[in-house]
């Protein structure tokens, strides 16, 4: 065989090569946005705060003004309003009960079973938007929530009166509170406010906060 032959031999072997090293850049690149994308389980917080959201309430507005008018009923269809708690320290947390879970559970658990919270002059209450039939499937899942004041704001009329459903911690903004504490004196008005995207336990925080009023 020939020199030239055996060029063109080698020529062709290496185009083969080239062109099939292409290729497989090719196919390994259109897997990579795939296999670089933050995966999160379908209800994890992250996943949601990840949504479409918008301009975040400023809740600061709400410092040292009368709190809105709310009447709000338990699981036993006992009713929380302003004017029947006035003379005591409030305690408000707007969540979106059921659907966060574990965070809001967990934080409603941990004010219902928090004997700081209980009698004297200061009452937790816990504002799910959760029908009372709804919440008490969550009961069943989790007895500890038995022990705490949960109110059912059902379409969330007080939560929007407070302007909790659209902030940072809205898993569905505009539509659902996310972790929302707001603390009220004895005479009604708004003293202290606070929204956790990391959605934490703040008892420790909320008793230092009752305890400036």
């Amino acid at each position: 065989m020939s020199r030239n032959s055996n060029g063109g031999i080698v020529a062709i072997i290496i185009t083969i090569v080239v062109v099939g090293g292409l290729i497989y850049v090719g196919l390994a690149n259109k897997g990579t946005p795939a296999a670089s994308s933050s995966l999160t389980s379908p209800g994890s917080a992250t996943d949601h705060h990840g949504g479409t959201t918008g301009p975040t309430t400023d809740l600061s507005q709400l410092l040292n003004r009368q709190a809105p008018n709310f009447e709000l009923t338990d699981h036993n269809g006992q009713a929380y309003s302003l004017a029947s708690l006035r003379g005591k320290k409030v305690v408000l947390f707007f969540n979106e009960g059921m659907m966060c879970y574990p965070a809001c559970w967990n934080q409603i658990a941990a004010l219902g079973n928090d004997d700081r919270f209980k009698g004297g002059d200061a009452v937790a209450l816990s504002v799910v938007v959760d029908t009372s039939k709804e919440w008490q499937q969550a009961m069943d899942e989790m007895p500890e929530l038995r022990a705490a004041t949960v109110v059912h704001d059902v379409g969330g009329p007080v939560s929007a009166k407070f302007g909790v459903l659209k902030t940072a911690s809205s898993m569905h903004y505009g539509q659902l509170p996310g972790h929302t504490y707001v603390v009220i004196d004895a005479d009604g008005v708004i003293r202290h406010v606070y929204d956790d995207p990391n959605m934490a336990i703040h008892n420790d925080v909320l008793v230092k906060e009752l305890a400036k009023i």
